[in-house]
């Protein structure tokens, strides 16, 4: 591996995918009671969904590589950098709104990789 701060492995030959915070496999992560509720691709996706919300837009944001604990802490750092409320469902972030730029900014910012889904 390299050890420059902007290269991660996500996939080694001998062992599959590395979990994203002690960086070993996932089969022998050590960090057991932080481990992400699912590793995914490793990218954030952000889509705008009206369907089943009467007609009101929501920002849904999926693929957050964290432990449930932690998403409940991002959930409340980003309405409150949009002003609006929301919250986690099924490991999903939903905020109010259309917010996709703002929370897109806000996860870049803290290092995620972040990709606009949807139309």
């Amino acid at each position: 591996m390299a050890s420059s701060s902007n290269t991660r492995a996500v996939y080694r030959t001998d062992g599959g995918k590395l979990c994203p915070q002690c960086q070993r496999p996932v089969t022998g992560c050590v960090c057991r009671e932080h481990r992400p509720a699912s590793v995914g691709d490793g990218i954030v996706r952000i889509r705008l969904e009206k369907k089943g919300r009467g007609g009101k837009w929501v920002t849904v944001i999926e693929g957050i590589p964290e432990h449930p604990d932690r998403l409940k802490a991002l959930s409340k750092q980003l309405k409150q950098q949009c002003g609006v409320g929301g919250g986690v469902k099924d490991l999903n972030l939903e905020i109010q709104g259309d917010q996709r730029l703002p929370c897109q900014q806000k996860l870049q910012a803290l290092g995620y990789v972040v990709k606009l889904s949807g139309g």
